[in-house]
């Protein structure tokens, strides 16, 4: 995953605290606290011991620190060892290291991508990925144990 460096990106100082929305054109990098939405079309990390709450919109996310919030990425998450979210996760890649803690719903793969209205995009027959596995869990869950055989 590309990370923003030198003058590819902005970089958000351990010592800031900021409330509010970001939007950057080429991505960026959180040392401290926010609150708040961010949007950009390039790459947004959240370094180790960072703090964000809020939602996040971004071509690629790498997570180092702490999110409370849901991340929506068009190409890449990577959730790294030291890395707590605690939300919703859209994309259409996503990277695990051991260590991560992550706790919500995940959609990933072509239905990871959002439409304008900011839903998941629909799986085909009009439910998305995670409907459809809840659907089969349920399924699985209400068939007769000599059915299952």
């Amino acid at each position: 995953m590309a990370e923003p460096k030198g003058d590819s990106g902005t970089v958000i100082g351990p010592d800031a605290c900021i409330k509010g929305e970001l939007e950057f054109e080429k991505g960026a990098q959180l040392l401290g606290t926010l609150e708040g939405q961010v949007r950009t079309k390039g790459a947004f990390k959240v370094a180790q011991g960072a703090r964000l709450q809020g939602e996040v919109q971004a071509g690629s996310i790498q997570l180092d620190g702490e999110v409370q919030g849901n991340l929506q990425a068009t190409e890449k998450v990577h959730l790294s060892a030291s890395a707590k979210l605690e939300g919703d996760l859209h994309t259409t890649r996503l990277e695990v290291a051991d260590g991560a803690i992550f706790i919500g719903r995940c959609v990933v793969g072509q239905n990871g991508q959002t439409g304008a209205n900011g839903k998941a995009a629909a799986a085909p027959g009009g439910r998305s990925s995670s409907d459809s596995a809840e659907a089969k869990a349920k399924i699985a869950a209400d068939t007769p144990a000599e059915a299952k055989k």
